[in-house]
């Protein structure tokens, strides 16, 4: 019998880029590929890449950089580019970056293997040309749906072939696709929280983000989709799900009810096997009164709101294309904690915007000091190509950029450490995630894996990886928080693991 075909996967960027990859992942493993971490160990080196800011930019081409320094040392023989990136800018970047030995776009996912196997038998696929790829969709969200069937959208499918959809040689631990466009998935390593594409593409403008440009118009995977894969996943041991999309605020916009996610959270944190569900990309502008009562009154489901809020003071959000304001933004979260006191909030923002004054940068601290945010990411404005604020006159020098960058973001780490400190004494839902020498790490109800800070427990005994503990908070270590697991919490995980 011939050696399989080895495949890597790197995968750099967001959530969003891990679901594709795990699409891919089961792709290949459809079609007899065997899947390796190791590029090293792998015929081709398969970079997903992120193609939002400067810096993710300049670490997909530093991994792609990377793993073609494999070949001729090992056992790698290509190296190809996909994702964001490689979608974005095409056969531009094929020729910026000839170490890649293919650069495919969204389009070329269904037919993955193909073209993975052209390239490694010495062949060339050409590079695809960009396009606006929210003119691929109707404008109308109603229309959508019935259109989606001939574009590309990474994480939904297309499905296979009726024949194909799940043949009885399916590799175990594959998730068959079960509908007209549910993707196969592979997992691509034992975490126990795992994350579920909600919908893909952004109907918003705002003048600073390209993303809608190459990753589409907004559309919505239908429920039926997500609750299989959440059941999919549960048997593979996942005990906490993460919806990801653009703005899942959204979903349900294309399939006539804006507030199907209030209808489709308490079925999903009913799924056997899940302990927490979480929703992650909140737009402000969008939350509804029904959606912060599910999201702080369910079993099950997280008290947790990833807001993109980007700035506070009404100039810079309208020059943005954005809407609200510090007061209108703080008394959205005080209605968030009247009903769920011990709710996480985290957010995103923006210093030095165009046409930002100091005035505007005050007022962003005075919502950052009254938020009283669990994890604040901070950035200093950038042109993006493509963007209409990269066209705008009233541009910030860099040196008042990076100064008022280093000035919020030692703002946010105060104040993050000030709201950890708020926590202790509470008692905190934590999912534990290493038990190593290093002691027993998680996460609480308030943290989003890899963004938002962890939970130390000062005892692991009974304790493995995927369990449920309640813990007290007795201290914080910046960020992040220190608890003690309840006695009782303990006795029930280690009767579960009997």
């Amino acid at each position: 019998m011939p050696e399989r075909r080895t495949v890597a996967l790197v995968t750099l960027g967001c959530a969003r880029n891990e679901v594709d990859s795990e699409e891919l992942a089961g792709r290949l493993e459809a079609d007899g590929w065997a899947l390796v971490e190791d590029a090293a160990n792998a015929d081709v080196a398969v970079v997903n890449t992120c193609g939002f800011v400067e810096a993710a930019k300049k670490d997909s081409v530093d991994a792609l950089l990377e793993a073609n320094d494999l070949k001729g040392h090992g056992r790698t023989q290509a190296v190809v580019a996909v994702g964001c990136m490689a979608e974005r800018y095409g056969k531009d970047l094929a020729e910026a970056l000839p170490e890649a030995d293919g650069v495919l776009g969204f389009d070329d996912y269904a037919d993955i293997s193909d073209r993975l196997q052209t390239i490694l038998n010495g062949g060339i696929h050409a590079s695809h040309t960009p396009r606006d790829r929210r003119k691929l969709l109707p404008i109308s969200p109603a229309e959508r749906q019935d259109s989606a069937a001939s574009v590309a959208l990474p994480g939904h499918g297309p499905g296979a072939p009726e024949a194909e959809v799940a043949p009885a040689d399916l590799p175990e631990g594959l998730a068959p696709a079960s509908g007209p466009r549910a993707p196969l998935r592979r997992r691509l390593g034992g975490a126990p929280v795992a994350s579920v594409k909600l919908a893909s593409g952004c109907d918003r403008r705002c003048t600073f983000c390209a993303i809608p440009s190459f990753r589409g118009s907004f559309i919505s995977r239908r429920p039926s989709d997500v609750l299989n894969e959440t059941r999919w996943l549960a048997e593979q041991g996942v005990k906490e799900i993460m919806l990801v999309s653009e703005n899942n605020t959204s979903y349900g916009k294309d399939l006539g009810d804006i507030r199907l996610l209030e209808s489709l959270l308490p079925e999903l944190a009913e799924v056997d096997g899940i302990e927490r569900v979480r929703v992650s990309y909140l737009q402000p502008a969008e939350m509804r009164p029904g959606l912060i009562e599910v999201l702080t009154s369910t079993p099950k489901v997280a008290p947790y709101f990833d807001l993109s809020f980007q700035h506070s003071a009404p100039g810079v959000l309208r020059a943005m294309r954005r809407f609200g304001d510090t007061d209108r933004f703080l008394e959205l979260l005080d209605t968030i904690r009247s009903k769920a006191p011990q709710a996480g909030v985290r957010s995103n923002f923006i210093v030095g915007f165009p046409g930002e004054t100091e005035d505007d940068l005050a007022e962003l601290e005075r919502f950052l000091d009254g938020a009283r945010l669990d994890a604040i990411g901070v950035f200093g404005y950038s042109d993006e190509e493509g963007t209409e604020a990269a066209t705008y006159d009233n541009k910030l020098h860099e040196d008042v950029v990076a100064e008022r960058l280093a000035r919020v973001s030692r703002l946010a780490e105060e104040l993050v450490s000030q709201r950890s400190e708020e926590r202790v004494g509470e008692t905190v839902h934590v999912l534990v995630e290493s038990v190593d020498d290093e002691g027993v790490h998680g996460r609480g109800e308030h943290q989003a894996p890899e963004t938002d800070g962890q939970v130390l427990l000062t005892s692991g005994e009974g304790l493995s990886v995927g369990r449920m503990v309640e813990a007290k908070v007795v201290g914080t270590e910046g960020v992040d928080l220190v608890a003690e697991p309840l006695q009782g919490s303990l006795a029930c995980s280690e009767e579960a693991g009997r």
